[in-house]
């Protein structure tokens, strides 16, 4: 009997990117489905989503894996090729990396490739994690430009840091600084993650790259995607597997941290870390039962969790958990937890099923 599944509504997803579509409706998409499509199943959702003008992934094997699941869009490589081995597999099955620092640049240039590469310029404009300064894509892109390995125009790309937060001057210095830094070429353009396709039309370029709106999640803390009007695509079920009749003062789980105040029920439900489910997350994390929120209680376990059903309560052994999505967000599970949903949805298992609606 199956007890552990995601439900991955795919309807949901293509409602995702239709809204994405209708807010930058001069830009091509470029559907980020890295780490797994953030849990969801890449193959799926590139094949769900035959709409979106490219694809973009971490690192190469993610991106082999689509092509030979028999993905013919564009797909960038956002990190880039790490080694010129990695060039030559991109030639083959003609990835578009992303060329951060100088040692990318060498490679590029030094590599004789079967095929030349459309490649992408990445400019730091205040995130300082990867990314050229400005001062130097003039420099990178004459190097590129006359380059046999080189196809085309180099396109360019940077990386909103704060444009989850609709205050911050940051993200308006950011745009500034890529305009300035790629005015003078013809590439192609893309600043937007899914933060910028959401809040900032200003920076929709030619490109934008939604990953976590695609599935429905908020990139903002606060908020939940059903407010931008996104619709889960994620569902995490599970069942009680037990309740059992729990006394004042008894403690239970590990540790022995949680204690009851009154006479209660405690239900086991088939969900732990061994899942994916977020062994920090406290008493007091809502659960659903039966389609009413109730407290996860004592330490989630590997294989087990247990939520406070109330002593008046009529659940049984078999009745379904939702541990997040439709009907209990999971932004809303992530606050109480103190991580961010993008986070819960990415680590789900294996031993998790899949299941595609």
């Amino acid at each position: 009997m199956l007890t552990a599944k995601a439900e991955i509504d795919l309807n949901a997803l293509q409602h995702n990117f239709n809204v994405i579509k209708q807010l930058s409706p001069r830009s091509k998409i470029v559907a980020v489905v890295k780490g797994n499509a953030y849990g969801h199943c890449a193959t799926t959702v590139a094949k769900t989503l035959s709409a979106a003008d490219a694809f973009a992934v971490a690192r190469i094997e993610e991106a082999v894996i689509l092509r030979q699941a028999g993905v013919t869009q564009p797909i960038i490589l956002l990190e880039g090729c790490f080694c010129a081995d990695d060039l030559h597999t991109a030639a083959q099955f003609q990835f578009q990396p992303v060329i951060h620092h100088a040692g990318q640049l060498a490679d590029i240039l030094s590599t004789s490739l079967a095929r030349p590469l459309k490649v992408w310029l990445k400019i730091d404009t205040g995130m300082h994690r990867i990314g050229i300064y400005p001062e130097q894509v003039t420099h990178y892109v004459s190097q590129l430009t006359h380059s046999a390995n080189v196809m085309g125009d180099v396109g360019f790309v940077s990386h909103f840091y704060q444009a989850d937060e609709l205050s911050s001057a940051t993200t308006l210095e950011q745009l500034s600084r890529f305009v300035a830094a790629t005015a003078p070429f013809p590439g192609e353009k893309s600043l937007s993650n899914s933060a910028g396709v959401l809040y900032w039309s200003d920076a929709h370029f030619d490109w934008v790259r939604p990953g976590i709106a695609l599935y429905g999640i908020s990139p903002r803390a606060e908020s939940n995607g059903i407010d931008e009007g996104l619709l889960p695509v994620m569902t995490l079920k599970s069942q009680l597997i037990s309740v059992r009749e729990h006394k004042a003062g008894e403690t239970i789980g590990y540790g022995g941290h949680w204690v009851a105040e009154r006479d209660t029920r405690i239900g086991v439900v088939a969900m732990g870390y061994g899942d994916g489910y977020p062994r920090m997350a406290p008493a007091g994390t809502p659960v659903l039962v039966n389609g009413r929120k109730v407290a996860l209680v004592g330490r989630v376990s590997m294989d087990m969790m247990t939520v406070d059903l109330g002593p008046d309560s009529h659940d049984q052994a078999g009745d379904e958990v939702t541990l997040w999505g439709n009907g209990l967000p999971a932004e809303e599970v992530a606050r109480h937890i103190g991580t961010i949903a993008y986070e819960l949805v990415i680590k789900i298992t294996n031993r998790v099923e899949r299941q595609f609606l």
